[in-house]
């Protein structure tokens, strides 16, 4: 016997296909959000680690800056009491420059050389004085220069034939302008002087000028 099934068995089919697509459907937009939600999970929780990694990072260089700054202090502490160690020791051993100067100068100026006056700034002093001749200067250059145990690198500023005295007592001489350094020694290295052992000739070379 022969059955025949009149219902609608393609309508039927194609409702169930229908249905079971938007079952796929749903359950795609199902798995879709908890995919996101996992993956937005995964990244929040790596921007909040960051973050606190970064505030670590942030409060360490803040505490490092501020151990520069004491750094930078104690080393501009230390450079001021070096130089306050380098001034004294400084004072301590120019306050017998005066007789160190007036001592070389005794002992280097020749004869037929006379010193009208000299001025000292900071480690230099100006010498002015009469030559007998050219050669008379040279000399000094050469005593100041090699001889001297406190003075160094003379340098001659000018040099002039002039002449001094009137009538019968005129005299032709140079007059000359010599720049000569000081040596700065420290305190244990600078040699003892007595001063009672400087010759009273000095003063008399280096203030008033004799006749050539």
């Amino acid at each position: 016997m022969i059955r025949i099934n009149l219902l609608p068995h393609r309508e039927e089919k194609r409702k169930q296909r229908r249905q079971a697509f938007f079952a796929m459907l749903a359950l795609s937009a199902l798995l879709a959000g908890i995919i996101v939600m996992l993956v937005g999970g995964f990244v929040a929780n790596s921007i909040f680690n960051q973050n606190a990694r970064n505030t670590i990072i942030k409060n360490a260089n803040a505490k490092l800056d501020e151990e520069i700054k004491e750094i930078a202090s104690l080393k501009q502490e230390i450079d001021a009491l070096k130089a306050r160690q380098q001034a004294v020791e400084d004072l301590q051993s120019d306050r017998n420059q005066p007789v160190h100067l007036l001592d070389e100068l005794v002992k280097q100026v020749p004869e037929g050389i006379y010193l009208r006056s000299f001025k000292q700034e900071a480690q230099r002093v100006v010498l002015n004085g009469y030559a007998q001749s050219n050669e008379r200067v040279s000399e000094l250059l050469r005593n100041l220069s090699n001889n001297s145990l406190w003075l160094e690198r003379p340098d001659l500023i000018e040099i002039r034939s002039t002449g001094i005295g009137t009538g019968k007592d005129a005299k032709k001489v140079f007059d000359f302008t010599i720049n000569v350094g000081i040596k700065r020694e420290s305190a244990k290295d600078t040699p003892a002087v007595v001063p009672g052992a400087i010759k009273p000739a000095a003063a008399v070379a280096a203030t008033a000028p004799a006749k050539p």
